[in-house]
């Protein structure tokens, strides 16, 4: 082909693209509002870790005594700026209007800001429940730089925290990114209480209504999900309560498929690859057909 051959083949292609109201791409809505940015959302998930875990994620000078308030009101005011602003594109993302969108941004990125205590209590103790179950990791300080779990946990309740606020479609991508970095996918709705571990962490699915208690440990390829769906009049799964709820001190081996609205009661054990679909009563065992204790 010549040049002019080519052109005329693209144009072909074109044109068919910028139609928005062909038959065959009628799933595919023209978006025509503003838009959250994946990378300012990964600069506002840094930033909060600088915020969290002070001299990890920054420089050393940041935790120092007598300079860390000094950074820790510049970072809060970075954090206030970028995150309002994305919260307005995440309040007009799928609505007709959004005039009084800008005053609403504010107020919910001054309210997570105070939530921001609380989030790093729940974290401080996620942290020390990796370290008394896992005889590998040999500081705290450790967990919070390389483990994995400590990253896909901070994202979740970050999240789960602005979902809360009601803002939409921004917590779902914050847990994205999360499950993109790490391979474990916790949705943001999920209800997760104190001291929460995950070992090893490829492969856990948490889905959106799934309730888990205090002191609940998660290994790799766990998955807590639907096991079915609630249809509409028009055929749309209903979103209602679909997923497990762990009670406290709950701990639940590798590979296992927790599935439904079920209870695994508290000071249960499930053992690795087990299909379950019932609820199983306080201090049970669930063990594969044979398996050894």
């Amino acid at each position: 082909m010549n040049r002019s051959q080519i052109l005329e083949e693209i144009q072909k292609n074109v044109t068919k693209l910028s139609t928005s109201n062909l038959p065959e791409y009628k799933y595919i809505p023209l978006h025509q509002k503003p838009s959250p940015s994946v990378d300012e959302l990964k600069k506002i998930m840094h930033l909060l870790k600088k915020i969290i875990f002070p001299g990890f994620f920054g420089t050393e000078q940041e935790a120092k005594e007598h300079s860390m308030e000094y950074y820790m009101g510049v970072h809060l005011e970075q954090l206030y700026d970028l995150l309002q602003e994305q919260i307005f594109h995440g309040l007009c993302f799928e609505v007709e209007g959004c005039s009084d969108s800008k005053e609403r941004s504010s107020n919910i990125a001054v309210e997570f800001i105070n939530h921001i205590p609380h989030i790093k209590y729940l974290l401080s103790t996620d942290i020390k429940a990796i370290l008394d179950g896992d005889p590998a990791a040999k500081s705290l300080s450790e967990i919070i730089f390389c483990y994995p779990a400590i990253q896909a946990i901070l994202h979740q309740r970050v999240a789960h925290c602005l979902l809360n606020l009601g803002v939409p479609v921004i917590p779902r991508i914050i847990t994205e990114i999360a499950h993109s970095n790490t391979g474990i996918d916790i949705h943001p709705g999920a209800k997760i209480g104190e001291y929460f571990s995950i070992d090893h962490g490829t492969g856990v699915v948490i889905g959106k209504t799934a309730v888990i208690g205090n002191h609940v440990r998660l290994y790799q390829g766990v998955t807590l999900g639907a096991k079915n769906f609630i249809l509409d009049n028009d055929g749309l799964p209903l979103d209602v309560p679909r997923h497990p709820i762990l009670e406290d001190w709950v701990t639940v081996y590798s590979n296992a498929s927790i599935l439904g609205r079920i209870t695994i009661g508290e000071g249960s054990v499930i053992g690795g690859n087990i299909w379950l679909t019932h609820s199983v009563p306080p201090h049970s065992k669930v063990l594969q057909s044979g398996a050894i204790e």
